[in-house]
């Protein structure tokens, strides 16, 4: 299917929330039981990698099975239009109508529309399935979404884990302690970017995006917390 400016948006959003609350459910985790740091960094990129891989597989996957199953549809409804116009045309002229259109004009605009059976194919899947046929090659945009997928999870899962990693080698005197205050900062910052490039595609407040995902993301954390 072909990918519009916004075409990566759900994977990219998708990934990202689902890749930074798993890092800050085990950041949590271990904060809450006192594991050393380089156990929380091993056992915390060793998650993120396998997590990633899986979503990244599991979207390339099912948006395969989606434009297949679409291209199905369209199939059926081609071999409809080859055995049956009439009753398809009528259909159309139908939908038309329904939208505000006389019974004529309508006709007229299905008619001639028919004449282009390929065309005419598409605009009946749109129309009355209200499904998109994907492009001939849906199957690498499938594996484009699932790279995203991965790269998205696995970047910004990172992202709290990185503390644990960066804050001792640079400022070796700060306690454990700031290493889970900074993951909670950081946790926070990003949920806010993710609302920030949500409210770009949809016309909603920062305010209402960004409360949304911070209360969808609490019960996780006071469940890691005090689990």
């Amino acid at each position: 299917m072909h990918q519009t400016e916004g075409g990566f948006i759900k994977p990219i959003i998708f990934g990202g929330l689902d890749g930074i609350l798993t890092s800050f459910a085990i950041v949590a985790g271990a904060a809450g039981g006192s594991m050393p740091v380089p156990v929380v960094i091993v056992l915390g990129f060793s998650n993120i990698l396998a997590d990633a891989l899986a979503m990244g597989v599991g979207e390339f996957l099912s948006s395969k099975a989606e434009n297949e199953w679409i291209l199905r549809e369209r199939a059926r409804e081609k071999w409809e239009m080859d055995n049956y116009p009439e009753g398809e045309i009528r259909e159309m002229i139908d939908i038309y109508e329904g939208r505000g259109m006389n019974r004529e004009d309508a006709t007229i605009v299905i008619e001639t529309m028919a004449k282009y059976t390929e065309f005419f194919v598409d605009v009946m899947m749109s129309e009355e399935l209200s499904l998109r046929v994907p492009d001939k090659d849906h199957k690498i945009e499938s594996m484009k979404e699932g790279l995203v997928m991965f790269f998205s999870f696995a970047t910004f899962g990172s992202l709290p884990i990185l503390g644990y990693v960066l804050i001792p080698s640079l400022f070796p005197s700060l306690g454990e302690d700031v290493l889970f205050v900074a993951a909670c900062v950081v946790t926070g910052t990003v949920l806010f970017g993710l609302g920030c490039l949500k409210s770009m595609f949809r016309y909603v407040s920062l305010f209402v995006v960004h409360s949304t995902h911070c209360f969808s993301s609490s019960p996780q954390h006071h469940v890691t917390l005090f689990a």
